[in-house]
């Protein structure tokens, strides 16, 4: 037990360093031919579009304009990769569940996420963002079956929890946990955060942290 609790204070304090260093734009990537060559580990951020996932890596990086955030859905139409430390990369994917844009934009997004997913051996884990206010919606659980298929380890994150009250938020918590039971792939642990608060952030800290290299 003891062992336990000191592994976790380590791995707390590393990663409220880790998000301390300098954090960078390495690269946007539209084509598969485009993709990096592997090297660090990475992490990816998914979700759906307008969920808050660029508010996130701002706020996880402490770094307001590092990801770019917009009140028009779809903004993010690449995968965006940032480097923390020269230690671990973070990948921020496409918004997905934007009907407004045009089909031959969205089939391009799936076919490179696709390939991103199955064929990324770097790829640690995928963080899937879900809108508290409204938990999991079809888009999110095509999401989660992709990454079932592609055999990727992923973990639930609810964003928003500051503009919900505590008993929506504990309701919509459970509803998630239930699901995942049901996803091979799928952490068992959902993290409740809000980039406004700050709320979950240093938890998430230190779960991203683990993958970085030491």
């Amino acid at each position: 037990m003891t062992e336990s609790l000191d592994h976790l204070k380590e791995l707390w304090e590393w990663g409220q360093w880790l998000f301390t260093q300098e954090c960078r734009f390495l690269r946007g990537v539209e084509r598969i031919e485009d993709l990096p060559e592997f090297g660090l580990p990475e992490i990816a951020f998914a979700g759906r579009s307008n969920v808050g996932k660029s508010s996130l890596v701002n706020s996880l990086t402490g770094q307001l304009t590092l990801a770019r955030t917009s009140n028009t859905p779809g903004r993010t139409q690449q995968l965006n990769f940032f480097s923390l430390a020269n230690r671990l990369l973070l990948v921020d994917m496409p918004g997905y569940g934007y009907a407004e844009a045009p089909k031959s934009l969205i089939a391009r997004w799936q076919k490179l996420l696709k390939h991103y997913l199955r064929g990324r051996p770097t790829l640690h884990r995928v963080f899937l963002l879900i809108d508290s206010r409204h938990g999991l919606k079809e888009n999110d659980l095509e999401m989660m079956k992709m990454l079932d298929e592609a055999a990727v380890s992923y973990q639930i994150i609810l964003t928003k929890t500051d503009k919900i009250k505590l008993d929506a938020a504990a309701r919509v918590h459970q509803e998630t946990v239930d699901i995942l039971t049901k996803h091979p792939a799928a952490h068992p642990h959902v993290i409740l955060t809000s980039s406004q608060t700050k709320t979950g952030m240093d938890h998430l800290k230190a779960e991203i942290a683990q993958f970085a290299n030491r």
